[in-house]
Formats: structure tokens, sequence, C-alpha cells
């Protein structure tokens, strides 16, 4: 079967047309200095040993994983480096704000209390906080109507009070899934030509519509008054960037997240509470307007089968993947038809993230400031043998295949950082009919972006308060502890916590948090200058050449994970001490008072 999955997947490597094959000489890639890295992953051999990279020794894993390299630095980097060589180890913390911070009315909520916490997330050495920056509020009044004015006002506060920011371009609906708290639409002129063209909305196989975002079937259809979806959202981020320019220049930012589907993550809207799933259930396929299903039959067409259809036998939102003839063992995802489908929806995936990153690259340019690209941690399902779930979001992750890395291959020719969630999960706080695999996900996942050579970061996915929670993100943010001389071998390029809340405030809760941030910058204090901690930004350069689809294609085979410790060498114990010590502290004041 393995030998008809990978027949199969190189045959359309080489004959479907999709928009996005392109092909150009790599020999001359190789001469100019910028050859895609995708050559290195190809020469990995399964022995230690070393190799120079770039003027640096890169040491190799048994499992034949190139080992992160120190990064390059110029003579002026390394003038300007502190003498603190334990800041290498240094992972910055930024903290989400509330999803309604900026109202559906286009006004900052509460300014004064979000002030006074934001201030006090400064004095707890945090380095930033990250917002959305709403499609549904910023041009609700009409096409190219744009008011900037609350996120204006906000960026001044946060500016204001001493933090860096992470901005999402969020082009989906805020309402439907697991934390939404608010409800913000996308814009109603949008909702208007959905009403007389319903298919620009991902659709189900009975024909249910999803109205959370877009979908990536009319990503270059000129369905919005002769623009497409994708010059739509490239129109928003010039007008953001034209409206925002001051703080760009002074370096207020860090990243632009691009959104790339629901929740601003790039997959399909599988599975969604407002539409009646519940956890743990498989989600459904989204793929059956008549813009994917046009694509689809034309390209089993081109492969020799258009009698193909796209699956009816693949269940519903809430089945278990034994239930379903399509997931089942030796069910039809193993099938050559569906091995076939699965290729051709998750490549679909790709082709979208790539193109939007491209207009996103495009309307930054020059300026000091990386792009980033969230990716979904579907844990559920993960140790069966079909991971249904996952198939369903759009990710062809299957015990031989490795549906992650390419992405992050897609993701490299951009110079964007992966942004994946569920960090704070342990495999034993899920219910055992979820057959969760959160640990083993996030392994591979985060060792599938740095085996393509990127920076990844990450975020908790639920709301979490305790050590447990902190001390299983730590684990991650540095798998092989901190280095007390150079470089750690592997280091996340920053975590974002889910999120700014009065539960967070509480002092007990805020204390601990306090510790987790500490261990976070390697016992070291707040470092506001990236440059100490070796997060050398550069002026945004031009995407380099599109990556041909059978490379991407190439990065399925699995390489394993990285090894991690089992325990880091930095814990938050010593944050619920911390809390005891403060407690202890208040109450000697109030005495001596």
């Amino acid at each position: 079967m393995e030998d008809l999955v990978c027949a199969t997947q190189r045959n359309m490597g080489t004959r479907m047309t999709f928009q996005f094959q392109e092909r150009y000489n790599f020999q001359h890639e190789r001469m100019s200095g910028e050859a895609i890295r995708v050559e290195r992953a190809r020469k990995q051999s399964a022995s230690y040993g070393f190799k120079l990279d770039g003027g640096h020794v890169k040491k190799r894993s048994r499992l034949g994983l190139p080992l992160k390299a120190s990064p390059a630095k110029s003579k002026e980097q390394i003038h300007s480096i502190s003498e603190d060589q334990m800041l290498a180890n240094y992972v910055p913390v930024y903290v989400m704000l509330p999803l309604g911070v900026v109202t559906n009315e286009n006004v900052l909520e509460d300014r004064m209390k979000l002030e006074k916490q934001l201030r006090k997330l400064h004095e707890a050495g945090v380095d930033g906080v990250m917002v959305d920056v709403w499609w549904g509020i910023v041009e609700s009044k009409g096409p190219g109507q744009y008011d900037w004015s609350a996120y204006r006002t906000l960026f001044r506060l946060v500016q204001k009070c001493k933090l860096k920011l992470q901005v999402i371009m969020s082009f989906h609906q805020c309402g439907g899934n697991v934390g939404d708290s608010v409800f913000i639409s996308l814009p109603k002129w949008v909702h208007k030509v959905g009403e007389a063209n319903p298919d620009i909305f991902y659709t189900n196989y009975k024909g249910i519509r999803n109205k959370e975002c877009l979908s990536l079937g009319v990503d270059n259809e000129p369905v919005f008054h002769g623009r497409s979806p994708i010059e739509v959202y490239g129109d928003y981020m010039r007008s953001f960037r034209d409206n925002m320019k001051e703080f760009l220049k002074s370096q207020l930012m860090v990243d632009i997240e691009v959104g790339l589907g629901p929740a601003g993550e790039l997959r399909y809207p599988s599975y969604t509470q407002i539409l009646g799933w519940v956890f743990p259930g498989i989600g459904e396929f989204q793929c059956y307007d008549k813009y994917l299903k046009a694509d689809f039959k034309k390209a089993a067409a081109e492969v020799g089968h258009p009698e193909w259809e796209l699956p009816d036998n693949a269940g519903e939102s809430n089945d278990i993947p034994e239930s379903t003839e399509f997931f089942k063992s030796s069910g039809t995802y193993q099938t050559e038809k569906g091995v076939f489908f699965l290729t051709w929806y998750s490549n679909k995936l790709l082709t979208h993230g790539d193109d939007i990153l491209d207009e996103a690259n495009k309307v930054f340019l020059g300026y000091k400031v990386k792009l980033a690209a969230k990716v979904s941690g579907i844990h559920w399902w993960y140790k069966t043998e079909s991971h249904a779930a996952e198939l369903t979001a759009g990710y062809y992750n299957l015990n031989h295949r490795d549906g992650y890395r390419p992405i992050a291959r897609m993701l490299s020719r951009h110079n964007a950082i992966l942004n994946f969630t569920c960090l704070e999960m342990k495999n034993d706080e899920q219910p055992v009919k979820a057959r969760s695999g959160a640990e083993e996900l996030v392994k591979q996942v985060l060792s599938g972006g740095w085996a393509e050579n990127i920076e990844v970061a990450g975020e908790n996915a639920l709301a979490r308060y305790d050590r447990k929670a902190y001390d299983q993100i730590l684990s991650h943010a540095r798998p092989n502890g901190n280095a007390r001389f150079g470089h750690p071998t592997l280091k996340m390029y920053g975590v974002t916590y889910l999120r700014l809340s009065d539960n967070l405030m509480m002092q007990r809760n805020f204390d601990i948090f306090k510790g987790f941030v500490k261990k976070m910058h390697a016992n070291l204090d707040y470092c506001p200058e990236p440059e100490r901690y070796y997060h050398f930004t550069k002026p945004m350069e031009r995407s380099k050449p599109r990556i041909p689809l059978e490379l991407l294609l190439e990065a399925t085979k699995p390489l394993g994970s990285y090894p991690w410790l089992k325990e880091t060498d930095l814990s938050v114990l010593t944050g619920f001490l911390h809390y005891i010590l403060a407690t202890v502290l208040r109450i000697l004041r109030i005495k001596v008072n």
C-alpha cells in the first residue's frame, strides 16, 4: 500500500497542473547563493556527523535532522550583543489581547483598564502583545472604506507602555469556535455578495455553507465587484501599511501574522461549534462549493480519471473514524482514488497559503518586520491510523507521510514564521476516546519547521494558569535545555500566551505567570533589544521563487522528531514559590502599615 501511495503522490507531483506549478533553474539558484533549502533536507544522513553550513558547524542528530546552527551575525551585530551569554537562551513572551479589545463599533474598549493591564504586563517582563485586526470591523462600511482610528489609538497605547506588537490580519469571523467570547462577522458587503453567490463560502457534502471565511476556491475569482479575494486582502494590507507607517518604521511590530482561514489558521473549517461540531468529532471535508468541485473534476481528468467524484462516504462532523467508509481501517483514504483526493485537497491549502503570503510580502517589502502563518493543533485522533480530524482540516498527515513539513517548506520561501498551537497540552489530560497525540504532534510540527530551517513560534490553545501547563510550554521552548555557552541547540522564536483576562490578572495566577515569563527569559531580566537575544530583523526582501509542487511533496517523507529532554532545566516551580513569597511579603507590608 505504501508503494501505491508514494507512486500516486509522485505522479500527482508531475501530472497535476495546479496554479502554483512553476519551474525554474535550480543550478542557477545554487550558483547565485539562493538555493532553496530543500537541497539540505535531501542530503541528510542517518548518523552523527558535522557539516559546515554558512561558517557554522552544524551537528546532525541520529535521526538525520540537521540541528539548528547559531544565527549568522555581521560584525556590527556581534559588537552590539550583550556579553551575557545566557541571552542566547532568551525566548520572548507575548500576550494575546482580548478578542473584542476593539469593538464592533470600531471603538477601543475600556482604555483606562487596558492601560493598567498593559503596564502590569510590562512590569512582569512581558515582551509584547498580540492583537487581531478584524477585517469585519475596519472595512465594515463598504469595499475600500477603511477606518483604522481605533487600532491607531491601541497601537499608540501599546507603544506608550513599552511593549512590542504582533499583528494578525484577521480575514475571518470571530464566533463559533472554542474560546470565541465575542461575535465579529465578515464585512456586511461580503455577505451581500454571498447571498447572490453562496459558493464563495466553504461548503460540506450536505451543502451547508460555513461563513467563517471565504473558500480558497475563489482566491483568484473576481467575485467582489471585479476584485478577487486575494486582491481584496492585498488592498486591505496596503491600507494598513499606509496608515501604520509610523509604527512599522519604529519597529513597534515584530511580526505580521496573515490570516489564512478559520481562526486565522491555514486549514479548512472542518470543525465548527456553531454548526454542531463537538470534540472529538472528526469534522467534515469542506470542498463542495462549485469552484472546488470544478477544480477537482479538472484535476481528476488530467490524471486519466474523469469519473472520480469528491468523497460521499466520509461521515458527518461528530462521527468517529471507524464508523465511516472513508476513514476506517483499509478504508477509501488508502485507495488510489482516496490518495488522489487527499493530495489534491491538501495541495490546494498549500497553494492558498503561498499565494496570500506572496501578496503580503509584496505589501511589506522594505520594512523590518517578519511574516507569520498559524497552523492548527488538531491533536485528536492523532493516534489512529487515519488521523481523520487532521485530514478533514487539510493536513494530509499519516504515520508514513508528514503533512506539516511541506507547509514549513512553503513558508521558507517567504522567510515566514510557523506559529503552532496546543503547546500546553499533555496526552494524559485528554479523554481516552479522543486518541490524542498532542505531545507527539507538537514535536513533529516544530521539528519539521526546524528541519526546513525556518523560525517556529507557538501558543497555548486553551487558557491555563497552572504550573503543569507552563512547564509543558517551557519544554517546547528549548527542547534540549539552556546552553551555558553559545546557543541552545533548538529554541523557539517566541511564545504567545492566550490570553489577557481578569483571570490572568488575579494575584495568584499572575504571580505564577511572572515565574513562567522569567523562565522563558532564561532567568534573565526583560530585554528591550531583540538583537541582544539574536532576533535580527532585516528589511523584508522579495520572496524567493515559487517552489514547484513536486519539491514541496518531497517534504512528506517522515524524518522523525528531534530529541526532547524529559525534563527542562528550568521549571515554573519557582513561580509558585514566588507566589508564596509574594503573599508573605504582602501580609508583612499590611501589618507594618
